[in-house]
């Protein structure tokens, strides 16, 4: 039996009457959402923009309205970004182009902006997080970024320049010289220009550049609520933290001795993992490297100062081999671990890799040293005394 392959999904389509997208709701979220870009001429046809270009800027003088300004020198390659509300003055004193206005939020201010809405209703109403709307003169722009919500750019005015990048595992990494998250790297392999009433649909992550093309234009961004895992974990925490009584606590009624100073082995992880159910999709390392953190900053009353100055390692070594030792602070809390193949040792909240039989000699009340420290240990110790966990001293007689 012959199996043909599936055909590659059209990333350009034309507006039908009664299917706005080009095709039905079905369909687009089946074969694009969160997976291709789409663009779709004609997707409203004769539109008028909600608003005009003077009240947006009358918008962005208002307190409490999230607006930026970001201006573009060619000649240098120089970007300046701009802090709202503004001021008319403000305006007055913008070049004559490479210049755009973003306002957030704009439905939130706006009811004729606010009815954009209307047409996305396919979507849940609570991911849909608001209505941007950028102005822009000739060759303005916010250079080539990513986002990291879903997005819809319906073109309300003029014509606007996009271009994307769908390689899906090409370089990410921000320009580190400007405020605008900018792409140090931008190959786009698609380029359209896009009139009143075409949209631009972009899934995630996919870099893109929009530039204002023969003259001032307007483009609505209808962006969709995306909180990170972080953000959710953070919030379901700080939840669960509220709703839990103070009687539940970590226990270990099968605790057996100690052999080795400062551990926390595979059974205490064990524990952390019962009494936290959240760390179920949590590797063993990842649990530890948490709670290592976690129970070295546990109530501790106090910390070590940092030392005022930067500590060689080759003149740890050096102190050593004269026979000074290595004398743990009275308010630093140790412990380590060893879990997917990794030794790491912890002190007041930071970690650091170790090998476990120098983690565990530092754990020990009179910290147990080789004579001889390799480099790794050296490079530990050295950050270790930096933080004022440890300090080298003459032993008293």
């Amino acid at each position: 039996m012959t199996v043909s392959a599936a055909p590659a999904p059209a990333i350009e389509v034309h507006a039908r009457p009664g299917l706005p997208l080009g095709m039905s709701a079905e369909v687009f979220l089946r074969d694009y959402w969160q997976k291709h870009p789409l663009l779709i001429r004609g997707a409203f046809p004769d539109l008028q923009p909600p608003i005009d270009p003077d009240d947006l800027g009358g918008l962005a003088c208002e307190e409490g309205v999230l607006a930026r300004i970001a201006v573009h020198d060619p000649a240098s390659g120089a970007w300046h970004l701009r802090q709202g509300p503004f001021a008319e003055s403000d305006f007055a004193e913008l070049p004559e182009d490479h210049w755009t206005l973003l306002v957030q939020d704009v439905d939130k201010w706006d009811t004729d902006v606010a009815a954009w809405l209307q047409p996305f209703g396919f979507l849940p109403s609570w991911r849909v997080d608001d209505i941007m709307i950028s102005y822009a003169e000739e060759g303005g722009g916010v250079g080539p970024h990513i986002d990291q919500y879903d997005v819809f750019l319906v073109q309300t005015l003029g014509r606007r320049a996009w271009a994307i990048d769908t390689d899906q595992d090409g370089p990410r990494d921000f320009r580190p010289d400007i405020e605008l998250k900018q792409l140090q790297v931008f190959k786009p392999d698609h380029r359209w220009v896009l009139e009143p009433g075409d949209i631009l649909y972009l899934p995630p992550n996919i870099p893109h550049d929009g530039i204002a093309d023969g003259g001032p234009c307007m483009t609505m961004s209808v962006g969709m609520r995306a909180p990170s895992k972080a953000e959710l974990t953070g919030d379901l925490a700080d939840y669960l933290a509220e709703r839990l009584s103070e009687d539940q606590r970590y226990a270990d009624p099968d605790l057996v001795p100690s052999l080795r100073a400062g551990e926390i082995d595979a059974a205490a992880l064990q524990r952390v993992r019962a009494a936290v159910p959240m760390t179920a999709a949590l590797s063993d390392a990842m649990v530890l490297d948490w709670f290592g953190r976690f129970v070295t900053r546990y109530r501790a009353a106090q910390t070590p100062a940092p030392s005022e100055e930067n500590v060689d390692p080759a003149d740890i070594a050096a102190r050593l081999a004269a026979g000074e030792v290595l004398i743990r602070h009275p308010w630093a809390r140790l412990a380590w671990g060893h879990a997917d193949g990794q030794g790491r040792l912890f002190a007041c909240g930071h970690a650091w890799n170790a090998e476990p039989e120098v983690a565990e000699g530092l754990c020990l009340p009179t910290p147990k040293l080789d004579p001889a420290p390799p480099a790794a240990t050296l490079d530990l110790l050295a950050r270790l005394i930096e933080e004022g966990q440890f300090v080298l001293a003459w032993p008293e007689d």
